[in-house]
């Protein structure tokens, strides 16, 4: 008889404290998991991007060596061609010397690249940071960028923002930084649409510049395993004659840093009109506050 009144007795005790953490325990509804699982992905693009970036800068000097050596081993094996009395003929041997003329054109201009945003970075030349007009700097993008994307059967879209909106910026770095992601993105893509877009973020008073792109044209660095590649084939030697996805990106990031700008890759929203996997490239950037805000 006294076993069952101690089996009744911790039965509903048992049960009250059920009751008890039940009504403690937070209830988590589909809308606040979808804005964790939308979080949580946000962080990892986040922490992808600090990662890459980190690694990238680590190795700059290396990187910027294997950029310039790509070029320059071309240039080397022409030369080579023709001190060994390989052409077949003295038009050959001046087709050759063309083509080594060509690529040190490439090379001077990828070490002036390089060295315009060196220059920029320590201050031998000095931003211009004024305020122009958000639509005008985007409208240019897309008058330079939109024949390139047509040629290769890709749609791209410019969304242009209100006119009176200004941002602070370098005029020309500004222009030249979207087009550097757009094309960019463009020689990354087999198939999809681009989207550049606008909006004032008035949570930290800051003008984003939004570039839709599909998740496989993402490149943010190349592995550091680059530098332990011995020389390269004459196909890539070649096709080597602009900088690489992860080198522009980088110095993207770096002009943006020094106009007070920042660039991320966060996950983008999605949209009924479109059936692909977006990434997203945002650049955040100070608008111009008009006079009677600041009264």
């Amino acid at each position: 008889m006294v076993n069952w009144i101690y089996l009744g007795v911790g039965v509903l005790l048992g049960l009250g404290i059920r009751e008890v953490f039940s009504r403690l325990s937070p209830v988590i509804s589909p809308q606040q998991a979808q804005i964790t699982a939308a979080q949580i992905k946000q962080t990892e693009l986040a922490y992808q991007m600090a990662r890459e970036m980190s690694l990238f800068k680590g190795g700059f000097l290396a990187r910027t060596t294997h950029e310039l050596r790509s070029p320059l081993n071309g240039l080397i094996g022409l030369h080579q061609l023709i001190l060994s009395d390989l052409c077949e003929n003295p038009e050959e041997e001046r087709e050759f010397i063309a083509q080594a003329h060509e690529r040190a054109l490439k090379l001077l201009h990828l070490i002036d690249e390089i060295l315009n945003i060196a220059r920029t970075e320590h201050g031998t030349n000095k931003l211009d940071i004024q305020p122009h007009c958000l639509a005008r700097i985007l409208q240019e993008v897309n008058n330079l960028t939109y024949m390139v994307a047509a040629n290769r059967n890709l749609s791209l879209r410019v969304v242009l923002p209100d006119p009176e909106i200004y941002v602070l910026a370098d005029y020309r770095w500004l222009r030249q930084i979207l087009v550097n992601l757009v094309d960019t993105a463009i020689n990354q893509m087999e198939f999809g649409s681009i989207r550049l877009s606008s909006s004032f973020s008035p949570t930290n008073n800051r003008l984003e510049i939004f570039l839709d792109i599909p998740s496989h044209a993402v490149t943010t660095s190349e592995s550091i395993e680059l530098m332990k590649l011995g020389v390269d084939s004459a196909e890539n030697n070649q096709a080597h004659t602009i900088l690489s996805p992860g080198m522009k990106m980088l110095l993207n990031q770096s002009l943006l840093e020094m106009m007070g700008g920042k660039l991320e890759i966060v996950s983008c929203p999605s949209t009924p009109e479109t059936n692909q996997e977006l990434t997203r490239l945002q650049i955040s950037i100070p608008p111009v506050i008009p006079e009677a805000e600041l009264q």
